[in-house]
């Protein structure tokens, strides 16, 4: 029953958890474990790609990270996501345009670095017109801060008589979102070993079926991740029926 229910799941998110101390367990920096993390995330993707899911959004940067980190840190973490980014842009045997990925970086992303800003359009750019699969990379982003965005575009909208008041509804929000154009993720996994969604698609996790790992984000294997779509194939679903 399990391997069937997988084909219901069409779209995943992952909050990427762990790497700090997966670095320090190493007695190594904490970007060390940032670095590891970032190839796993390559690996992950096409795991959800062979899967086939279509919808992935992973939590890379929240935007309390992007105040509070340390500055050597942050550094660090921005420069990866950089590199990332130009991988994306120039590598034509990355992984998302060997499986037609297309990638957006969701956030309040004008809060980085302009050269930062400047990599991630291209990146953007390079994959825009690929549809078999969907790539959100959550960075300088925050769920509640996403909501308070979607509720500007709707007052604007509002303002301008786009919108009526009697318009506006759960699905005028949904379509407000980063990702309003996309579904809600029927799962979302935590790496890590904290129970908490900690400010991640705070609207689209409503009705979401939530896993759990004690694992840390560089430690995750293809194993784990097929044994979690196997616990969800055995759910029963509600939506808060």
């Amino acid at each position: 029953m399990g391997k069937e229910n997988r084909a219901r799941i069409k779209s995943i998110g992952i909050v990427l958890d762990g790497n700090r101390r997966f670095a320090k367990e190493l007695m190594k920096a904490p970007w060390h474990g940032h670095k590891i993390g970032l190839e796993k995330s390559r690996e992950a993707l096409q795991w959800v790609c062979d899967a086939g899911i279509q919808y992935m959004t992973a939590y890379v940067l929240s935007i309390d990270n992007l105040r509070s980190r340390p500055k050597r840190e942050l550094a660090f973490i921005l420069k990866y996501i950089g590199m990332e980014a130009d991988n994306i842009a120039r590598n034509m045997d990355h992984i998302a345009h060997r499986y037609g990925v297309r990638v957006r970086f969701i956030g309040r992303t004008d809060l980085l670095p302009p050269w930062l800003q400047k990599k991630i359009e291209k990146a953007e750019e390079a994959t825009k017109n690929y549809s078999n699969h969907f790539l959100n990379i959550a960075v300088a982003y925050g769920g509640q801060q996403e909501i308070v965005d979607a509720a500007k575009k709707i007052t604007e909208k509002a303002l301008d008589g786009t919108i009526s008041l009697k318009q506006i509804d759960e699905d005028a929000v949904r379509e407000a979102l980063y990702t309003g154009d996309q579904p809600h993720p029927d799962l979302i996994v935590r790496t890590g070993g904290e129970k908490r969604l900690s400010n991640f698609l705070s609207f689209q996790s409503a009705y979401s079926e939530l896993v759990f790992l004690d694992k840390k984000w560089p430690e995750m294997k293809k194993e784990d991740f097929n044994q979690v779509l196997d616990d969800f194939g055995k759910r029963q679903r509600r939506f808060g029926k």
